[in-house]
């Protein structure tokens, strides 16, 4: 009877929609951008690329997304090689095709050509199993935005010290 209890835990639909695994964070997207809206897309990898996140070999820093023939890919994502390859690995910064509805490609497009805004890539994970990146559509900050949100925050983070040491 304790077998199937635990095994019922395992696959529960509330645990299901929480198993998510974070390979790698852009937090320096958080510094340079404002974030306007967000979206999760899937990635169209090769084998060796999907080995090589599952060890946690990715960086976003420099990455972007970009329109290409009425698709989306991410340029600029570094995944390195697998440590357990061959000879014939996978290109470590080539263009990965984001998979996305119509509509949300058609907003996406529509904002960069029309608002000048861009698209970068925030975090990328996998759930259920499968890799996923959440991009966002966001806006440049100029420098007088970034030292008036550092401000802040070191005002926030004096607060907070005087308010534990009450």
């Amino acid at each position: 009877m304790l077998v199937t209890d635990a095994v019922l835990q395992l696959f529960s639909p509330s645990r299901m929609n929480d198993d998510i695994r974070v390979v790698t964070t852009n937090r320096k997207a958080f510094h340079d951008y404002h974030i306007l809206d967000r979206f999760e897309a899937g990635l169209e990898l090769v084998g060796t690329e999907v080995k090589s996140l599952r060890e946690g070999r990715a960086n976003l820093k420099d990455a972007y997304a970009k329109m290409k023939n009425g698709e989306l890919y991410l340029i600029g994502c570094h995944i390195g090689p697998y440590s357990h390859t061959g000879f014939s690995g996978h290109e470590p910064y080539r263009d990965r095709r984001l998979l996305l509805n119509k509509r949300e490609i058609r907003k996406l497009d529509r904002s960069v050509t029309v608002k000048n805004h861009t698209i970068i890539p925030l975090k990328m994970y996998f759930k259920k199993g499968w890799a996923k990146v959440e991009i966002a559509l966001a806006k440049g900050k100029r420098s007088y935005d970034k030292k008036a949100a550092i401000a802040e925050k070191d005002r926030k983070r004096a607060l907070d010290r005087e308010l534990s040491r009450r």
